[in-house]
């Protein structure tokens, strides 16, 4: 299981500024303005020697009311959820009587502990942490998650201790023997536990018409054909320790890690209730980390025509992103189309684990330049020379050229089109990285002759003041 790390301190000490350069992302809102922040927010923390999930929370000070009170059972929920807690406190500010609150919180919530005193830029080390060695936790660290000053050497310490779990490559021809981790993702209440059990021919997972049945991810182990599966049933919910509200609050951090672990992703959707923002943000993830992917519909029986139509509108419209996937409509309860799903997710491993030779990579970049050739950038035309696969899972194909900085992202979106048709790359996600040659004229300049100096000085003349 990947680390999770949460970030957790009293409002405005830089927590969301943090969680950005760890992730190297835009995703938290960041503003010179207390309480910016009230849900939590989960990334795949891209920063330090292995890979974890960071999470940033909302600020806490003590004695909070009304959702503010929200606020902190949302803080507490990932300080249980986190195997290591990030106490941010505000080095220029000095020690408050909310930071001694957080540390509390932190002792009774947190597994492990870390002191990371922020915004110690341009500020002596010793004297920045000397006063927070009061609240007990540990040696303090100096760090500035605006400038970056120290977060490596913060990230190294946090993560010693874990070793990294990354999904390594399959060996030439071992993809047919070695066992194809599946994960099973969705909302609560799509289906998901159901669909196993469909898959797997037996009542495998407990099934119950309540949202959050399933509280944990359940790994289960099954041979088809001779093939070694592993269906990952992942917990769509965790339950709020304070509930306010009717609905309860879905919790990503098992949904991640599963599909970290896994290679192929299966995406339940809930046809009865359409695509949602928060079905939007998981299949958003499983794009960024690069996961072949099905996307199945479930509880497809029963709609009308019309609903039907509604529904497939609505993947299209909210989804586009997700064109390369392989949808399919199933009934989990009855069994209608489950015999299909298997197929497809073995269609969609064996495109992502495709090897594709530097030749027919040219000739087909050739080939898209010849039927559309690049925009002009500073008036030169954009050359594309060759290309390459660069990995797989999902696969990498690099382009050398000139100017491929300049390349729009249409094009770039053309030429993926053109390669995941020409190589039947259906079910995953292709990547492109560009190089550019280096000019072994750059930073010199031609040393003049007298007469050509002489010249210069005559045309220079004439030019206007």
């Amino acid at each position: 299981m990947l680390p999770v790390i949460a970030l957790i301190g009293r409002p405005n000490v830089g927590k969301s500024t943090l969680f950005n350069r760890l992730t190297r992302s835009r995703d938290a809102l960041v503003a010179d303005y207390p309480g910016l922040t009230r849900d939590r927010k989960y990334g795949f923390g891209k920063l330090g020697p292995v890979p974890y999930l960071v999470i940033d929370t909302g600020g806490v000070a003590g004695g909070e009311e009304g959702i503010h009170e929200a606020m902190v059972d949302q803080t507490i929920r990932a300080l249980q959820e986190a195997d290591i807690a990030v106490i941010m406190v505000d080095g220029r500010s000095g020690l408050t009587a909310a930071d001694e609150h957080v540390a509390e919180l932190a002792r009774r919530h947190a597994k492990k502990t870390w002191l990371a005193v922020n915004k110690a830029e341009g500020l002596d080390q010793a004297i920045a942490n000397s006063e927070f060695h009061a609240l007990g936790i540990g040696e303090p660290i100096a760090i500035s998650a605006a400038h970056g000053d120290r977060i490596g050497a913060l990230m190294d310490d946090l993560l010693s201790g874990f070793v990294s779990e990354e999904v390594e490559e399959a060996d030439d021809g071992d993809d047919e023997e070695r066992e194809l981790r599946i994960a099973v993702i969705g909302r609560p209440n799509v289906g998901k536990s159901t669909l196993i059990n469909r898959m797997l021919g037996e009542e495998r997972l407990v099934v119950f018409d309540q949202p959050g049945t399933t509280r944990d991810s359940v790994a289960v182990p099954f041979e088809r054909n001779d093939r070694k599966y592993v269906l990952i049933d992942t917990a769509g919910i965790r339950r709020k320790a304070r509930v306010h509200e009717s609905i309860e609050k879905f919790s990503i951090v098992k949904a991640l890690q599963a599909i970290e672990q896994a290679e192929v992703v299966i995406s339940v959707l809930d046809a009865q209730e359409g695509v949602t923002e928060q079905d939007v943000s998981l299949l958003g993830l499983v794009m960024e980390r690069g996961r072949a992917m099905v996307v199945v519909t479930n509880k497809w029986d029963g709609l009308s025509a019309d609903k039907r139509k509604k529904v497939r509108d609505d993947l299209e419209r909210r989804l586009p992103f997700l064109d390369f996937a392989e949808r399919i409509t199933i009934s989990a309860l009855h069994g209608t189309a489950v015999g299909d799903l298997l197929p497809a997710v073995e269609r969609a491993f064996k495109a992502a684990m495709r090897d594709m030779s530097t030749s027919e990579l040219t000739q087909e970049l050739e080939a898209a330049v010849m039927a559309h050739p690049p925009p002009l950038a500073r008036g030169r035309r954009i050359k594309l020379r060759y290309a390459h696969q660069g990995g797989r899972n999902p696969p990498v194909i690099v382009i050398h050229g000139n100017q491929t900085e300049r390349l729009p992202e249409a094009y770039r979106r053309f030429l993926i089109n053109r390669f995941r048709k020409a190589f039947k790359l259906k079910g995953t996600p292709v990547r492109l990285a560009f190089k550019k040659g280096k000019n072994p004229y750059e930073g010199r300049r031609n040393v003049l002759t007298p007469r050509q100096e002489r010249k210069r000085k005559r045309l220079m003349k004439k030019v206007k003041k």
